[in-house]
């Protein structure tokens, strides 16, 4: 019976886990979209009434660069930044601490 609820357990694990994956993802292209329209309006603003001056670049690069940021952490383009390190990692510590103990027992 335990062993039935472990692997519950796990299923239901994975499941939130996805879940939240879906949600990373969808809130990505949330910021992705409205990166664009604001964007859109702004280099409308800038060219219509003062394109002597193309102020929005700046607005285009600061923001850019946080939706790159943005993207790289939701699809773990690094692996070395993302959560799946983390776990990894720590995975690994863990393992390190069993073995030591077992060699000193």
């Amino acid at each position: 019976m335990e062993i039935v609820m472990e692997i519950k357990e796990t299923e239901y694990e994975r499941y939130q886990k996805a879940k939240k994956r879906v949600q990373e993802i969808k809130g990505f292209y949330s910021h992705l979209a409205s990166y664009i329209l604001v964007m859109i309006v702004l280099i409308f603003i800038n060219l219509r009434y003062s394109p002597q001056y193309l102020w929005f670049v700046w607005t285009l690069l600061g923001w850019g660069i946080g939706l790159l940021v943005h993207a790289i952490m939701v699809f773990n383009i690094f692996t070395f930044i993302g959560k799946d390190w983390e776990e990894k990692k720590i995975k690994e510590f863990m393992d390190e601490e069993k073995s030591r103990d077992k060699y000193y027992e």
